[in-house]
């Protein structure tokens, strides 16, 4: 079962869907039988590398609201993060372009480690305030995974791996997908947003189900009982 999941790294949303989904990920009795894959998704691509100002300042000028409003949403997001064991601190976070990030996450992929790179960039920018557009940062990420600093050094002097994470952000959009978290099960089955773990527990099944039905053989002579008693 093959499951793509469309996701931006300055998204809070996104790692507390993370963490739901492995939660029920990790309950699933076919979870070995699992691939899944990170596609990258942009919320605001015209985000300069780096933004002069803080998340506040960022989300109130982008979102025309007031300051307390955001104020409050930061509360609610910092809420629900908590509940799943993450400590968001938004007045930590380094308001930078994900663009670069989304590449390492391509290279990552490359060498086998692709999740590891996205929990990483997730927890570094909301619970670390690390700077996600930062070259130093993202070698020094890509060398804690075992990347040969050359190549993380490529994301810096050459355009690899942009049109992959082009491509991503355009299959997202044609398949309808406007926000993010977006779980995509075998092409077949979509969840948007950060479900409750019972909810992805259910399409997992589903989706399993789906793809192994089970076939029933009609062997005549079988004994059975039933609510209303048994044949013979």
């Amino acid at each position: 079962m093959k499951i793509e999941i469309w996701s931006d790294v300055a998204c809070p949303w996104c790692y507390i869907g993370k963490r739901r989904f492995e939660a029920a990920l990790a309950a699933f009795p076919h979870r070995g039988s699992v691939e899944v894959t990170w596609r990258s998704y942009q919320l605001d691509p015209s985000l300069p590398g780096h933004y002069d100002g803080t998340e506040l300042e960022y989300l109130s000028n982008r979102k025309g609201l007031a300051p307390e409003q955001v104020e409050q949403m930061f509360g609610h997001v910092a809420q629900q993060a908590k509940d799943e064991g993450l400590d968001y601190h938004f007045d930590k976070v380094v308001v930078a372009n994900s663009f670069t990030a989304h590449r390492l996450l391509h290279l990552a992929k490359v060498h086998g480690k692709q999740d590891a790179a996205k929990e990483r960039l997730l927890s570094g920018h909301f619970e670390h305030g690390k700077d996600i557009g930062s070259r130093e940062y993202l070698k020094s990420l890509g060398a804690d995974l075992g990347i040969d600093p050359a190549e993380v050094e490529e994301l810096f002097t050459t355009d690899k791996y942009a049109d992959d994470v082009r491509f991503d952000i355009e299959e997202g959009r044609s398949l309808g997908i406007s926000g993010v978290p977006f779980f995509v099960i075998d092409r077949k089955f979509g969840l948007s947003g950060a479900q409750p773990a019972a909810t992805f527990t259910a399409a997992l099944n589903q989706a399993w189900q789906d793809a192994n039905p089970l076939v029933l053989v009609d062997a005549a002579g079988g004994g059975a009982c039933g609510p209303d008693g048994c044949a013979i």
